[in-house]
Formats: C-alpha cells, sequence, structure tokens
C-alpha cells in the first residue's frame, strides 16, 4: 500500500492536508499550468518562473524536512502523455491525496487517470478558500442570477468580521466603494517595492523557461515575486505597513507609470497556495486593531479578499461551465497581435500591456475597465480574451478567469453576476488616471457609442440608463466619430 500525495503548482500549502511523512509527495508541473498541447495557452514566462522557483523551493524544504518526495518537471509530461501514468505504476501507488482541484480539465483528466490505474482518491477541502465547494453550491441552489453585494453581506455575518453584536456593519455601511475612487494627485509618493533576496532556485528557473517555453510572453529578466511561505508572510506585513493606508483611497486609480500603485499583489501569493485568506484576514484585522485605518482601506482590502475572491469560485463551481460556452454578443473577432505587444494606437491600452509584459501583473481596474472594456468593444471573441487573460497574468487560473472574463468583464453568460456590461468611454480612463487626452479618446468614444448604438435595445431595457440611450441616438448621425472606430476595427481584423 503506498499513498502519494499530489501537489500541483496551486497547491503549495505550507499546511497542505495531505502531508504526511507515511506518502509520496508528489511536486506536478501539470502541462495546464505551464503549456498544454490541447488547450495551446502560452504562459507568461514570469508566470513560469513563479511556478517553476515556488514549487522547487517548497520540494528542497520538504526535503530537507525529511519527507519522501519527487518532482515531475512540464516537460516530461508534455513530452510523454503517459508520464504521469508509468510514475505511479512504478511507484506501486495504491491511494492518492490531494487538495481540491478548482480546475474542471484537472480534476476530469487526474480522475480518470487515477480510475483506469484503480487507485483511490481522498480529496481534501482546500485551505486557499474560507468557504468549500459544497457551500457555494447551497448558496447558489437555484438562483439564475448571482449577486455578490448580498453574498458579501453573508460572509462577513457568517466569518463575523466587520460587523457589531448585532451583525450590522462597522461604520454604518457593508461597503465603502464609493470611496475607493480617488484619482492620484501629481505629488503622491508611491512606496518603494520590498527587496528579495534572490533564491538559489533562481537562475535554474531561468534556465528552464528559456529551454522549453521561449516563445511565450513577456520578459524574464527582473523576477521581483515572493516564491516561499515566509516571503508570503513578508509581502502581508509590507503591505501593511506602507499601502494599507492609501489602499483605499486610491484603490480605483490607474496611472501611466504605475502598475501596482498601493495595491497589495497578493493574488498570485494566495492563488498559488503561499499565503492563506484566513492568515491574510486575521494579520489584517489585528495590525488594524493596533495602527489607526481607515474604512475605505479596510473595507475595501477585506472586501476583495473574504469577498470577491470567494464569490468568484462560488460561481465557477456553479456555473462556470455555463459561463464558458457563452457568447451573449457572438463577437467573433480574433485577439489581434497588438494587444500582445502593446502596439494598437491607445496609450491606456498600449502601456498597460507593456507594463504586463514586464511584469505579468495588473490591478483590477485595469482589467475591467481598460483592458476588458476595450477588448468588449473591439468585439473579440471571449474565448481568446478568456486565453489571453490566462497567459498574461501571474495569478491567473480556470477558476479565477472563466467568471472574470466571460462574466464579469465580456458579459458573454448574458448577466449571470452582472446587471450590464461594464464599458465606458474615455471620460472614465481620464477621469481615473493621469492620462492627456488625444485622439485615442476619439476612437474610445466612437468605439463605445458604436457599441451603444449597436445594442441599443438592449440597453433601453436597463434601468437608470434612460438618458445615455438618448445620447446613443443622437450619436448616429455623428458620422466622422463612428468612422474612427470603424477603420479602428478594420486594423484589428
Amino acid at each position: 500500500m503506498k499513498t502519494a500525495t499530489l501537489i500541483f503548482p496551486h497547491h503549495l500549502f505550507e499546511k497542505h492536508p495531505g502531508l504526511s511523512k507515511d506518502n509520496l509527495l508528489c511536486f506536478i508541473e501539470d502541462p495546464l499550468f505551464f503549456y498544454d498541447s490541447t488547450y495551446k495557452a502560452k504562459f507568461h514566462k514570469k508566470k513560469l518562473m513563479f511556478h517553476r522557483i515556488s514549487m522547487k523551493r517548497f520540494f528542497h524544504h520538504l526535503q530537507d524536512k525529511g519527507y519522501d518526495v519527487a518532482y515531475l518537471e512540464a516537460k516530461d509530461l508534455i513530452d510523454d502523455k503517459t508520464y504521469l501514468e508509468n510514475f505511479l505504476k512504478k511507484k506501486a501507488v495504491t491511494h492518492c491525496e490531494v487538495v481540491e482541484f478548482d480546475d474542471y480539465i484537472l480534476e476530469k483528466r487526474i480522475k480518470h487517470l487515477l480510475a483506469g490505474l484503480h487507485i483511490s482518491l481522498k480529496v481534501h477541502p482546500s485551505p486557499g478558500f474560507l468557504s468549500g465547494i459544497i457551500d457555494f453550491k447551497d448558496i447558489f441552489r437555484g438562483k439564475s442570477e448571482f449577486f455578490f453585494h448580498s453574498f458579501y453581506i453573508e460572509q462577513r455575518k457568517m466569518l463575523n468580521i466587520l460587523v457589531d453584536d448585532n451583525l450590522k456593519p462597522v461604520g454604518g455601511k457593508w461597503s465603502f466603494d464609493t470611496e475607493n475612487r480617488k484619482k492620484t494627485p501629481k505629488d503622491l509618493e508611491f512606496p518603494q517595492p520590498m527587496r528579495l533576496v534572490k533564491p538559489k532556485e533562481h537562475d535554474e528557473a531561468v534556465e528552464y523557461v528559456e529551454d522549453h517555453f521561449d516563445n511565450h510572453p513577456g520578459n524574464i529578466e527582473n523576477f521581483h515575486y515572493p516564491t516561499s511561505h515566509s516571503e508570503a508572510r513578508r509581502a502581508l506585513e509590507d503591505f501593511l505597513a506602507n499601502k494599507l493606508k492609501s489602499f483605499g483611497d486610491y484603490e480605483d486609480a490607474i496611472h501611466t507609470d504605475e502598475p501596482v500603485l498601493f495595491h497589495s499583489v497578493l493574488s498570485p501569493l494566495l492563488n498559488s497556495g503561499l499565503i492563506t485568506p484566513d492568515t491574510i484576514v486575521n494579520r489584517t484585522l489585528e495590525f488594524a486593531a493596533h495602527h489607526k485605518t481607515s474604512m475605505n482601506s479596510l473595507e475595501g482590502f477585506l472586501r476583495q479578499v473574504i469577498g470577491w475572491r470567494e464569490f468568484i469560485r462560488g460561481v465557477y463551481h456553479v456555473s462556470g461551465t455555463k459561463q464558458r460556452n457563452s457568447n451573449y454578443f457572438k463577437h467573433k473577432t480574433k485577439m489581434p497581435e497588438c494587444f500582445y505587444d502593446g502596439t494598437s494606437g491607445i496609450p491606456p491600452i498600449d502601456d498597460t500591456i507593456k507594463k504586463l509584459n514586464d511584469t505579468a501583473y495588473s490591478h483590477h481596474i485595469e482589467r475591467l475597465m481598460v483592458l476588458g472594456n476595450f477588448f468588449l468593444l473591439c468585439e473579440i471573441d471571449p474565448d481568446d480574451i478568456y486565453k489571453w487573460f490566462m497567459e498574461m497574468f501571474i495569478d491567473s487560473y480556470d477558476w479565477v478567469m472563466v467568471p472574470n472574463v466571460y462574466g464579469m468583464s465580456q458579459y458573454a453568460d448574458g448577466g449571470l453576476m452582472t446587471t450590464k456590461p461594464y464599458i465606458s468611454g474615455s471620460n472614465y480612463i481620464l477621469k481615473m488616471s493621469n492620462y492627456p487626452k488625444g485622439e485615442w479618446c476619439e476612437i474610445w468614444d466612437g468605439l463605445f457609442w458604436r457599441f451603444m448604438i449597436k445594442h441599443l435595445h438592449f440597453f433601453e431595457k436597463q434601468p437608470r440608463l434612460n438618458m445615455l440611450c438618448s445620447m446613443a441616438k443622437n450619436k448616429k448621425n455623428d458620422k466622422e466619430l463612428l468612422n474612427k472606430a470603424n477603420k479602428f476595427l478594420e486594423r484589428l481584423s
């Protein structure tokens, strides 16, 4: 009888429930996280670096602690589809343990493989979330639409976070979202990034990625992400000490030169298991109890961790399959190369993409209101957009991107989790950023009004959009503006 614990790139939990010195701990660079011949997503080089270094560091740590460990590399798993099967046979494995997959395809493949080998499987609840999959299915059962606000309120009550003895919200309201929308002033100083010592695994990871994934997007140089549990905790402390105070005011701000601003950039660490949400929540509340912290910062940050992140996972497990097979607006334009290299001629788009190529990171407003907004107006196929987001972001995983792309960003699911598409003209970008007006504004505005006019029947059914619909009707006669939009779209096709 031999038990193997399967540890995937997003299961690097310090207190992994399958850690046992009686088990063989198998670190698996599954192709779904590196390069899969079926789905062909070319993940950002910095994401591959992140996976390689973090997995190797945890592997070496457990090896030094006396655990029985094995490491299966992506290059072998890609070249030989029977590699994992043969490995399990060779090791005479009869039972496997794993944390909840949070990835449909991975779960389907592993369960199919193990069933064929007559290997039993135990699936542990994930330490990476505060709510279980079964909890979500109970919460969302029978619902045709999912509303974040009501989910978030119940999360606060259930977890007893920022509520008083009567389960009323501390600060008088559940969300301070309206106080997260300041534009950064010119004289605002941004915190310096946390300094990290380059781990011994770094140079080998560079060589590994360059040797096997050289045609993937992104810049491999200047890798600066935490890749161990201790570094992840340091990153949290750095955020609390240097960013949390200003986070709330500028949570939605956009800056030409600053991809991070006051954001924590804990998402890749959370999504890989290097830190867990309970650690973040408990330490943040402890910090706020001893340091003056505004509610718009404290609530705004915790809303992301206990609210949106958990909500997205729940939607994925309940309706992700439906979402990824939806295309409400029937968009079919293929993702053009200019959206990979940042040469579209639209400064906010190009700058964001160039920063993304350098860092593999953009904050949520850049994702939703810059990139997602513009891709929707350009009528890009949502399947292409999903693939693009999966490829370009260090914190991308299937459970993250299916609801965020097909639901939140592209409205491809027809309103399962939002009442209307998140679109805007250039004015929103100008309002929230330090970008000056330019010719790009006319193109962006032309695309916006073109979209409104094309789907006017849809928007007329939306509450509170009467004035916008009236403006769209008047814009039908602005041939010059609409012509600029159409010419831009012709360049993409």
